[in-house]
């Protein structure tokens, strides 16, 4: 049944990792404003997928986001109690597993038990799925293993899971926007093709996808972009209206700031057509967007327009590819840069054939910087030598013993010279390659299903 009382919904994560304090005051802000709520986490990136489905190889209870008892435990009471309901892809590779855990934290908190709905469909790893990835990738199918295949799928699931019920929507791979969307569609009751409203809520969810980037803080640019109370930023509320036009703001007492110049840069982030912002929900267009403060800390978006869905899903395919290995070491003082670079050359001598290497000097040269390691042929300007300088030297190997060697070479430059090194840190981990195809919508089978 359609609701004309405007929508919260709350961002209390941004990626896998981020900060897990920032739940609690959002949450006390949902309950304070009586209105109909929902908090979200954002928990995946493009290969965070490929790393959960790792971690679940060593131990099948995992492949969830690690941080999710931290993420919930704060706010879960409350949000049972007050109806705040709790939407998340934080179940990456294994939402069932997420689901026990969260049941088995709900128990040892002395909850309710929380009716939690899990979405299923967008893992297309199996080897029943291997001839539609086939199809799709064609020759940039990977010879490699696979170790996660996942489409990109949408909020109509999430819709159905809260219209059932469910307390909380456990996801895996969603696009960031319907994690938004969902509840939005839940609550209104919006036709599946009434593309203005379903692309309205949609920029709403891309607004909060990124938590507190849009509350300033990867805005923060001191003295040119200030932004007050860093230390406590306030993740990002996104009120929606029955027509899909959103406010964003934050919980009181945070730090951190909402303006147009914040709203519009996130806005625009990621987006590489704003007439045709794709997404599996549908195609949204910002060309006629409108941004409009409304109050301290309080921004308008509408203008929104919203075309048909596509066709098709993305699909991100991660294989196996190899390893990477990287070392760092530390010089100082006077001549510290041509040491450095010193140190550079002799690896690059030493490692000659075994592949390309990315030489960085940190403090120096490093961002700006290029794979081919250009500054190796510059020579130093010995009337601005860097007195602090930290080499890195990374490399990608199919072979694990000739991706270690990287590793065993820079720690010999702590005697065998340039002078002075110190600090040497090495590292190795499996590398992951990523390609990515279209798939018919209708091959990917979604579907929520109520965990007892």
């Amino acid at each position: 049944m359609a609701n004309n009382t405007n929508l919260l919904v709350g961002c209390a994560a941004g990626f896998s990792g981020d900060r897990t304090d920032a739940a609690l005051p959002m949450v006390q802000a949902l309950i304070a404003s009586g209105k109909p709520s929902v908090l979200i986490f954002e928990t995946l990136a493009e290969r965070t997928l490929a790393l959960a489905q790792l971690a679940r190889r060593t131990d099948p209870d995992a492949g969830y986001e690690p941080l999710l008892v931290d993420l919930l435990h704060p706010v879960l009471a409350q949000c049972l109690t007050h109806g705040v309901r709790i939407v998340s892809n934080f179940g990456a590779a294994n939402p069932h597993g997420a689901a026990r855990r969260i049941h088995a934290l709900a128990a040892e908190l002395g909850l309710q038990r929380p009716r939690i709905a899990v979405l299923q469909g967008d893992d297309l790893s199996g080897p029943e799925h291997r001839a539609l990835l086939e199809s799709a990738l064609g020759d940039a199918m990977p010879t490699a293993p696979i170790v996660s295949a996942n489409a990109y799928i949408g909020a109509q699931a999430i819709a159905d899971a809260l219209r059932n019920g469910a307390d909380i929507v456990v996801c895996g791979r969603v696009a960031d926007p319907s994690l938004v969307l969902g509840p939005a569609l839940a609550h209104y009751g919006w036709a599946s093709d009434d593309w203005d409203r379903l692309a309205r809520a949609t920029m709403a969810g891309h607004l909060l996808e990124c938590g507190a980037q849009v509350t300033g803080g990867y805005f923060a640019d001191p003295g040119y972009k200030d932004v007050p109370g860093l230390a406590t930023l306030g993740y990002p509320i996104a009120e929606i209206d029955s027509d899909g036009h959103c406010t964003i703001t934050k919980p009181p007492s945070t730090g951190g700031r909402i303006d147009e110049r914040t709203v519009k840069e996130q806005l625009l982030y990621e987006l590489h057509d704003p007439a045709a912002y794709i997404t599996p929900d549908v195609v949204a267009d910002i060309t006629q967007a409108r941004v409009q403060a409304v109050g301290t800390d309080a921004v308008r978006l509408d203008g929104v327009r919203g075309h048909a869905q596509p066709a098709t899903l993305k699909v991100n395919v991660c294989f196996e590819s190899g390893w990477f290995a990287e070392g760092e070491i530390s010089y100082a003082g006077p001549r510290a840069e041509g040491r450095a670079r010193l140190a550079g050359e002799v690896l690059r001598e030493r490692l000659h054939g075994l592949g390309p290497l990315r030489i960085d000097l940190i403090g120096v040269t490093s961002v700006l910087g290029d794979d081919t390691s250009r500054w190796l042929n510059v020579p130093a300007n010995d009337s601005n030598d860097a007195r602090d300088v930290r080499l890195r030297v990374a490399l990608q190997h199919r072979e694990h013993a000739s991706a270690q060697r990287l590793l065993r070479e820079v720690t010999t430059l702590y005697t065998c010279g340039p002078a002075g090194g110190g600090g040497v840190r090495t590292a190795m981990r499996p590398r992951l390659g990523t390609v990515s195809c279209l798939v018919p919508r209708e091959a990917v089978a979604v579907r929520f299903e109520m965990v007892d």
